[in-house]
């Protein structure tokens, strides 16, 4: 072996320590003791705490130099900058230390969201999965690659928000602003789950989401339905035929519009041998969702209509009246391929021509998060691939784009990056519901995983 195999074996072997040794426990739980639940207006406080009290103290004894940025809208911001040598690439980085709703009550007996809990393989806390845990782990792993090589070998720019659960909102504001300070190369970030627990992932990007209210708003107050029944609409009814024309009775789309031109030979085959089943959740309904694609096409190539919400009347307490209004909250996730801007005018036009012309779209006030995917045989794709597969002896699995939604429009759309995003968590973690939790086996590998990924940047020749 030579001296630099031994030297990034050795960064391996620090990065591995720090977990076993218990300081990775240590240092989670720290991070979720502070309740920054960026949706509670009683926590703002902790926001800025997070960055001022936890990450910065931390980044600035690793060689960062940190400032903090208020907005008008959202969280603050913390850009924490590491400059090692002109010419050298930059690597952006981001992670968010807000987190949901806590949720206390809703947790198993002896958990709470704020307090980390170990049960087995598990680590239970709100934010170990999204997304102190995953940063943490990148933190931890620059950290061994310091200690290791006296360097990182590259330029590094880290980005901190805290509003990722409210929406980011004035993050792309903050970005455009910004734009010259965070120049970079490439985004390597970690959010999100892996497909497989037991299996390194990576993606390139992230489905959109728009989400938006309809509502059937007819009279004022409930009317008797002995008295008035056939006699008044009932706008629940009305909502729910309305509901049923967006999809069939299995799910599939109706929205001309809302079917994505991207799910092209190459995509397919990108998804073809993607597990989907086999770990911890729910089992999947094959007879759901668009017949003639796979599971896989489904989640990550296609697009998808949910019903979030719904309500007439009071469900709590029904009585014998014809309510005035229903309302239900709905989203579509989608895939590049989809035009963003015309989601909502094709819905109306749908609905128009069913006939539901009594029920209104209102579209949710905060920004869209747009679709985006980055081209599997880029180079930066692949640097990082063959990385982590030096690292675990696993070929990763590479999704075209997450299912989920992530900011990541702010990446490449403003700042023109190609981004690429290695998950510390699974699907199974319960992420924004009680229990929330990270597997102890991942926080491990991925330690390694990010030392290997931050040793391999470096330009070849370096030490």
């Amino acid at each position: 072996m030579n001296s630099q195999n031994t030297d990034r074996a050795k960064a391996l072997a620090r990065a591995a320590a720090y977990f076993d040794d218990g300081r990775f426990e240590a240092d989670l739980a720290a991070l979720v003791s502070i309740r920054s639940e960026s949706q509670n207006p009683a926590s703002a406080d902790a926001l800025p705490h997070y960055l001022n009290e936890a990450l910065m103290p931390r980044l600035a004894a690793a060689g960062f130099s940190c400032e903090i940025n208020e907005t008008p809208v959202g969280g603050p911001f913390m850009i924490a900058r590491r400059v090692e040598a002109a010419g050298l690439p930059t690597v952006l980085h981001y992670g968010h230390g807000d987190v949901v709703h806590g949720q206390d009550a809703q947790w198993q007996e002896g958990l709470s969201p704020f307090a980390l809990t170990r049960r087995g393989d598990r680590l239970y806390g709100r934010g170990t999965a999204d997304n102190k845990g995953q940063h943490l782990i990148n933190i931890a792993a620059a950290e061994a690659v310091i200690a290791a090589r006296g360097s990182l070998g590259f330029n590094a720019t880290w980005v901190f928000e805290m509003a990722e659960e409210t929406g980011s909102a004035g993050l792309a504001a903050f970005f455009k602003a910004h734009r010259e300070d965070l120049k970079a190369d490439v985004l390597i970030a970690s959010d999100g789950p892996r497909l497989q627990p037991d299996t390194p992932t990576i993606f390139l990007g992230a489905r959109g989401a728009l989400n938006f209210t309809l509502t059937v708003n007819l009279r004022n107050g409930a009317h008797h339905s002995g008295n008035w029944g056939g006699l008044l609409a009932d706008p629940a009814m009305i909502l729910s035929h309305a509901l049923a024309s967006i999809t069939d009775a299995r799910g599939q789309i109706a929205v001309p519009e809302w079917h994505p031109t991207s799910l092209t030979d190459d995509v397919r085959a990108a998804l073809r041998d993607l597990p989907i089943s086999g770990e911890d959740g729910p089992t999947i309904d094959a007879d759901w969702g668009e017949e003639t694609l796979t599971p896989a096409e489904r989640a990550f190539g296609w697009n998808s209509f949910a019903i979030l919400a719904m309500k007439s009347g009071v469900p709590e307490a029904p009585v014998n009246a014809i309510s005035g209004h229903a309302s239900a909250t709905c989203q579509l996730r989608f895939v590049v391929g989809t035009e963003p801007e015309d989601i909502l005018p094709a819905l109306r036009r749908h609905l128009d021509h069913h006939g539901f012309t009594q029920v209104e779209i209102i579209p949710e006030a905060a920004n869209i998060s747009k679709a985006t995917r980055q081209p599997r045989d880029h180079p930066w794709v692949q640097r990082v691939e063959q990385s982590v597969i030096r690292t675990t002896g696993k070929a990763p699995h590479v999704l075209p784009n997450l299912a989920g939604s992530l900011p990541n429009d702010c990446f490449t759309d403003i700042l023109g990056l190609p981004t690429v995003w290695i998950p510390h968590s699974y699907r199974g973690c319960c992420q924004h519901g009680p229990d929330e939790h990270m597997l102890v086996t991942i926080a491990r590998e991925g330690l390694q995983i990010m030392t290997g990924v931050f040793w391999d940047i470096a330009p070849r020749g370096r030490p």
